[in-house]
């Protein structure tokens, strides 16, 4: 009897995920969907430390009012839903969750750079997921996509990737500032220096390395097997430092429910309750309601395109490194269901807004569990109701200290940059746009700078070059915004 059960939950699933049609089994989606979540679950402290900052780096790291608890079960929540939409709408093996580079604009540039706060920063969000929504509905998200000139669509993975790393390098310690030349290598110097300032240095230098073997030994989960490494050695080296593990216990709470109260309480339903209220962005010297006009339409704008960019390159590259696109009937392969991934993206975003973290977009990790051999929609359930189970794990994941996954934020930024070898350096009208974009974004903690200087570039060189003809109408009117902004609002 339990055989035959068994059989008959078979069969409904293959008839409603068709997985043995694509040829893979139940057996093998299970697989690919655990492949997945390790590939990937590292988003979970990464996400949470990134708004909760960092009190321990020099000078501390700043957050922006919300605990690490607190977006810890958000990311969570946000990646079962965004996973759970992407395998039942477009029945693809991929997941989601707030995205990287989106959630470094999102603390850094808009809150602590630009100065609205968490609450306004999530209408950011909301606002992104809503226009994605009907960009992909009305079909104008191809337009806004091929407006962007692809010498500054190449560029903008990389340099969103030197700014995660960048950001990384500071959380594990390694980059200070510094008085003189902005910022410096941290200090190894034992003879000046103490080893309880030196050990966590060389466990984030080591930390980095670790993924970086795991990785290149085709490990499943490097990143996560690489965070957790690095934290079990920072502890374990902790002994050699006098009262370490004092200041650790007053932190330790294995409290599973306290995580939830904190969601509740400083997260989910914040866009509604405070997100519309730009007073105090009002209230600084300088800040004009034309300004915040301005800057509320440039940034939504940087939200959405930078969220475009990167859920559709990524969706692109999974199912290709998976040999799972299909022919459009011209000649090209593209996406299976395609509309339908862009689709559950977008709500996804929404819905993360709701909850209280960034936008939420599809994980290029997903190519794990697509490399496992994941065909279809099934692996993605598996993948969500990981994270359900990683959901109680806060108290555990809050243990995990900044040089563990600073180093994570580092190597995700090395795989990001490797999108420069489709850049063509050799014509100057191209690496002029591509280089502006990638640079201004870690040096002015800005991602939508660097889009802007890439367009701007853009622009000026095809208009001296006698090339005015090659500049898209939609191309001009994203530029002239861009423009508004540095003149109105800075």
């Amino acid at each position: 009897m339990e055989n035959t059960n068994n059989q008959e939950k078979t069969s409904f699933f293959d008839r409603k995920f068709g997985f043995t049609a694509k040829g893979s089994s139940l057996k093998t989606e299970i697989v690919a969907g655990i492949t997945t979540f390790l590939a990937m679950a590292y988003i979970l402290v990464v996400n949470a430390g990134m708004f909760s900052g960092n009190p321990n780096t020099n000078p501390p790291t700043p957050g922006v009012g919300v605990s690490f608890d607190a977006i810890y079960v958000t990311t969570a929540i946000s990646a079962i839903v965004g996973t759970v939409l992407i395998g039942l709408l477009a029945n693809l093996p991929l997941a989601q969750a707030p995205g990287m580079g989106l959630n470094a604009f999102f603390v850094h540039t808009v809150c602590l750079t630009l100065g609205f706060s968490y609450a306004n920063a999530l209408v950011f969000v909301l606002l992104d997921g809503i226009i994605f929504i009907l960009l992909t509905v009305t079909g104008l998200r191809k337009i806004i996509f091929e407006a962007i000139p692809h010498a500054v669509k190449a560029a903008i993975p990389a340099g969103i990737g030197l700014f995660i790393a960048f950001l990384g390098l500071q959380d594990s310690g390694l980059v200070v500032k510094n008085a003189s030349t902005g910022v410096t290598l941290a200090s190894f110097n034992l003879l000046s220096g103490s080893w309880a300032s030196v050990m966590p240095l060389i466990v984030a230098v080591i930390s980095i390395l670790l993924i970086a073997v795991l990785s290149n030994k085709k490990v499943n989960g490097a990143i996560l097997w690489g965070i957790l490494g690095g934290a079990a050695l920072y502890y374990l080296l902790g002994l050699t430092v006098p009262g370490f593990y004092e200041s650790v216990g007053e932190k330790m709470s294995l409290n599973p429910i306290e995580p939830f109260k904190a969601f509740g309480k400083e997260a989910f339903g914040k866009v509604f309750t405070e997100g519309f209220d730009f007073s105090a962005y009002l209230a600084v010297d300088g800040h004009s309601v034309g300004g915040l006009v301005i800057a509320f339409i440039t940034t939504s704008l940087a939200f959405c395109m930078v969220d475009m960019f990167d859920t559709m390159g990524t969706l692109y590259g999974a199912c290709r490194g998976g040999n799972i696109l299909v022919d459009n009937g011209k000649g090209e392969l593209e996406v299976p269901n395609m509309e339908k991934a862009m689709l559950a993206d977008a709500i996804a975003t929404c819905t993360g807004a709701v909850l209280g973290t960034s936008t939420v977009t599809t994980f290029v990790e997903s190519s794990s569990g697509v490399a496992a051999g994941g065909r279809t929609g099934f692996s993605s359930l598996v993948t969500a109701v990981m994270f359900l189970i990683a959901l109680f794990l806060a108290p555990v994941a809050k243990l995990i200290p900044a040089v563990a996954y600073g180093a994570a934020l580092v190597y995700v930024g090395i795989l990001m940059i490797g999108c420069v070898k489709d850049i063509e350096w050799s014509d100057v009208s191209v690496a002029v746009p591509a280089f502006l974009t990638m640079a201004m974004m870690p040096f002015t903690y800005n991602i939508s700078y660097g889009i802007a200087f890439g367009l701007i570039s853009f622009v000026v060189i095809k208009v001296f070059s006698g090339k005015v003809k090659e500049i898209k109408v939609g191309t001009w009117v994203i530029t002239l915004l861009f423009l508004a902004m540095f003149f109105l609002t800075h």
